[in-house]
């Protein structure tokens, strides 16, 4: 059954078993941060946990990568 998970205060709907990237990404979120450099949007790259495009805090743990984190029922999520 699926839950929900809120990003930047936005109500996010997840399958069982979907990462914050992913259920992100389904939501329609493609980019929630910029490069040092020259300010280009980023979010989900190479899906796998080896680039780090992905990073947010999750219930105030800072730079997950959201590709690899398994959501969970309630967990806020905030991209900058």
């Amino acid at each position: 059954m699926s839950f929900e998970i809120s990003v930047d205060g936005r109500t996010v709907n997840v399958e069982p078993g979907q990462s914050v990237g992913a259920a992100m990404h389904a939501a329609g979120i493609r980019s929630w941060r910029t490069t040092r450099f020259g300010g280009r949007p980023r979010g989900l790259f190479c899906g796998i946990g080896v680039c780090f495009d992905c990073l947010v805090t999750v219930n105030g743990a800072r730079e997950q990568r959201a590709c690899l984190l398994e959501a969970r029922p309630g967990d806020e999520v905030t991209t900058s």
